[in-house]
């Protein structure tokens, strides 16, 4: 089996909490109230220095993660990092990762993004990857996303939304009986140009032909997503002969509070198997069901046996379901 045998996380140390979005909102003429309680937000962990980044946030989630398993970087033989504002497109993000944390020459590293879905997707790979080549032990995956460097102060659903953060997942062949059980995906490329970065491309940003100060964000109906997603979560239970209440802790995208409401709504869920920590970290991207992971298993909520269901959602649009017996 693949187990997930620690996870960890780092966030900048300020914290924003709604006053000063509703006051940004407020000058613009804008009422943003309805919107934060349909996101669910009280606050989010923002950079505000020059020192920080995506990538330096992924390193220190790492060192957490590996000192929390007992672990060092010379045990590790395969790095992923999941993100969608990556520092360096070339080299690798995981290069640099590989190098802070002293891995061997052996490891294999690379950089993925999915958007949102990214580090789930990530996780769900490695697993397949390792379960294909036993000389794969050990894998460090990280998710993480510098939003607000990107989040246009003009708009509320990117800038009093988002917040930055980083997880980092040890995954770990055992010979025991927890680990990953199974994925499912559905994807729809109906919104692929709705939301952009930059907004015309790379090539146009580059030679001056866009402003690619922010991410565009265009008006979609976001709702068309959840009835194939209420089906990919069935579906994902039948096939491994679940069923909702065999799911202890559903660790879900924290984009939005809303969203995670309907899911539970439809599958009837009991409100300690919802875990939600988009109140307080805001909406981190490819990370957010990992810190979500985290806060069940800090918080004694989630058991070593427990079924973990993660649900995500990534521009475009795509879906990825994904079960662990933790």
């Amino acid at each position: 089996m693949i187990q997930i045998k620690a996870v960890d996380l780092y966030h900048p140390e300020q914290s924003k909490d709604n006053a000063f979005y509703v006051d940004h909102f407020q000058k613009q003429g804008k009422d943003i109230g309805r919107f934060l309680e349909q996101m669910g937000r009280k606050s989010r962990y923002i950079i505000d220095n020059d020192h920080e980044n995506g990538l330096t946030m992924g390193i220190e989630a790492s060192k957490r993660v590996l000192q929390k398993a007992g672990v060092n970087g010379q045990d590790i033989d395969m790095i992923v990092f999941s993100t969608q504002v990556p520092e360096t497109t070339f080299p690798s993000n995981a290069l640099f990762l590989h190098d802070a944390i002293g891995a061997p020459s052996h490891a294999m590293v690379m950089d993925s993004n999915a958007n949102c879905a990214g580090m789930t997707l990530a996780v769900e790979q490695a697993v397949r990857t390792m379960q294909a080549n036993p000389a794969i032990g050990r894998a460090l995956i990280v998710g993480s996303d510098y939003n607000s460097l990107i989040a246009n102060p003009a708009e509320a659903i990117t800038y009093a939304n988002y917040g930055d953060a980083a997880a980092a997942v040890l995954l770990e062949a055992t010979e025991g009986e927890t680990g990953f059980i199974d994925a499912h995906y559905f994807t729809d490329s109906v919104n692929r140009d709705k939301i952009m970065y930059p907004e015309k491309g790379l090539s146009h940003a580059v030679r001056g032909q866009s402003d690619s100060a922010y991410i565009q964000w265009l008006p979609f109906d976001g709702h068309i997503a959840m009835p194939p997603t209420y089906e990919l979560i069935e579906t994902l239970l039948t096939r491994n002969n679940l069923t909702s209440r065999d799911i202890k802790a559903f660790c879900l995208s924290q984009f939005s509070l809303g969203n995670i409401v309907k899911i539970q709504d439809h599958f009837q869920l009991q409100d300690d198997q919802i875990v939600y920590v988009g109140d307080r970290f805001g909406y981190t991207g490819t990370s957010s069901p990992f810190i979500a992971l985290h806060e069940g298993v800090e918080s004694g909520r989630i058991q070593r046996g427990d079924h973990v269901l993660f649900w995500t959602i990534g521009a475009g649009y795509q879906l990825a379901a994904m079960l662990f017996t933790y």
